[in-house]
């Protein structure tokens, strides 16, 4: 029996220490039993509800009486529905078990929630949430009046709140969004066609999931409507996550206009740049092209005063002569001096020829009448004309590799003068005994006319000088009757009928002349 004393006893003193931590609770603890009568409350109920009677009145008591004497203390805005509706949904709540809050009328909130034991025992618990639902309100306040967009999601990443702004974005109701998964909100904005995307839908799909999930993260996304918008993810304590959005249109386009600006002042920079180099090379190039200019006019006065004033004096002198002794001249004598005048005639006309054929190519007047020609049989018919000078200084005009057939389409007159200009120069330059070989080829889509000579030959470094006007090479008295004007004035013409000039020579290896011309 005494163990019996001791045991219960023991009971008694851990049911006393069980009560006594029930009291010292924050929380206001209810137990009732099966039928709803009140068996415990703790002392913090009186806390709560500060003008309940004492506990040992309400003990036995059930439930609805309880919440009739509350409802002093309760907010009119709670009771709006009536104390009865009010009462009916404070015992509903013993079956539903689902947390409410019970707004008191002295502005504190009351978070009840409701317990069934498995002995039938109901077990209520309220705690005063006043701090904890102010600041609920305050962030939700704060969020829906930011200007940016939220939006909050679950451990299971499924949407539970945010603001009218992140609703406005998804073109979706709050009340559609709750419950839904971040990816199919995300997939519904990559289809919505409102989204310009960088990327194929899949592909932006992923990467704004890849973002989602990481502890944080920040992309940019833009719309169709020229807006842009800041995403920044970040995880919250709860294991869910935190979705703003922050409009940055007008910074995105600040940053492309300044990048614009920056692209166009380079540009500018560029084509000032290429404007001043350009300006520096015609500059460079005018001042080289009056240098000629002025080599040229120095040559011209130079030659006009030699080459023009040599057979002048040789016409007056001769004239002159035949006037003073025409008495005692011989006919042989006067037919002399007639020649030399002819031959001064002939030369003064023929560098006043090639003087102005030059000046009507330089200004773009000088008329072509192309035909249709036998290049070979042009080359002979010239070859023919220069047989006699050939053979008076014993060389052997060779024309044997000039057949006929290749056609071209030049001016007859002026392609004539050329190949004649062209077997002048070999003819003069040769020395006696020598050779002048005359060939004409097909060299792809031009037929080539060469004329080759085993004269002197002109040193490398001359072979530009020459084709300059008025440029001469070799001794004095093989060009006495030229103004060193003939292959300056074969080059234009081969030019201007869409050809060219081609020269070859060393010292003592002779001259190489190929005109080239389209053929036909």
């Amino acid at each position: 029996m005494q163990n019996v004393a001791q045991k219960r006893g023991g009971e008694e003193q851990d049911l006393e220490a069980l009560l006594e931590s029930l009291h010292s609770l924050r929380v206001a603890i209810a137990i009732f039993d099966a039928d709803s009568r009140l068996v415990f409350a703790n002392s913090h109920l009186h806390h709560i509800f500060r003008k309940l009677p004492p506990i040992e009145s309400l003990t036995g008591r059930r439930y609805a009486d309880l919440i009739a004497l509350e409802l002093a203390e309760i907010a009119p805005a709670a009771l709006a529905g009536g104390q009865s509706a009010f009462t009916a949904d404070c015992l509903s709540q013993l079956e539903a078990g689902e947390p409410r809050d019970i707004p008191l009328a002295d502005g504190r909130i009351v978070e009840l929630k409701a317990r069934r034991a498995a002995n039938g025992n109901i077990i209520l618990l309220w705690a005063d949430v006043t701090a904890a639902r102010h600041q609920v309100a305050q962030l939700r306040d704060a969020i829906t009046l930011s200007a940016d967009a939220f939006a909050f999601f679950d451990a299971e990443d499924r949407f539970i709140s945010g603001n009218a702004r992140y609703a406005d974005l998804t073109d979706t109701p709050l009340e559609d969004l709750k419950g839904r998964s971040f990816d199919r909100i995300a997939t519904d904005a990559a289809y919505s066609g409102r989204i310009a995307l960088d990327v194929p839908p899949e592909e932006w799909i992923q990467r704004r999931l890849r973002g989602h999930r990481a502890p944080a993260s920040a992309d940019t996304v833009q719309t169709t409507t020229g807006a842009a918008y800041l995403i920044r993810d970040h995880a919250t304590p709860d294991g869910g996550r935190a979705v703003v959005l922050t409009d940055i249109t007008e910074k995105t386009r600040a940053e492309t206009a300044l990048a614009q600006a920056q692209s166009a002042l380079k540009s500018t920079r560029d084509e000032a740049r290429r404007q001043t180099n350009y300006l520096a090379d015609l500059t460079k190039r005018l001042d080289h092209a009056t240098q000629q200019a002025d080599n040229a006019k120095t040559m011209l006065l130079r030659t006009m005063s030699h080459e023009l004033k040599t057979p002048l004096n040789a016409i007056l002198g001769f004239s002159d002569l035949i006037g003073a002794l025409s008495d005692n001249l011989t006919p042989a004598q006067v037919r002399e001096y007639a020649g030399l005048i002819h031959q001064g005639g002939t030369n003064l006309l023929k560098m006043v020829n090639q003087i102005m054929d030059l000046t009507k190519i330089s200004a773009g007047r000088y008329d072509l009448r192309k035909v249709m020609l036998d290049a070979g049989s042009l080359v002979w018919q010239a070859c023919d004309s220069f047989a006699a000078a050939a053979e008076a200084k014993s060389i052997r005009l060779r024309a044997e590799n000039c057949p006929q057939g290749l056609m071209i389409q030049a001016d007859e007159t002026v392609l004539g003068g050329m190949v004649s200009a062209l077997i002048d120069n070999a003819v003069a330059f040769t020395q006696e005994g020598g050779t002048v070989t005359l060939c004409v080829t097909r060299r792809g889509a031009q037929i080539a006319i060469t004329v080759t000579d085993n004269g002197p030959g002109v040193a490398a470094t001359d072979l530009t000088r020459i084709l300059e006007p008025f440029e001469h090479a070799g001794r004095a008295q093989d060009h006495a009757s030229g103004a060193g004007l003939g292959l300056t004035l074969v080059k234009a013409f081969a030019e201007l009928q869409a050809g060219a000039l081609e020269i070859e020579s060393e010292l003592g290896k002779g001259f190489r002349a190929t005109l080239l011309l389209p053929s036909i």
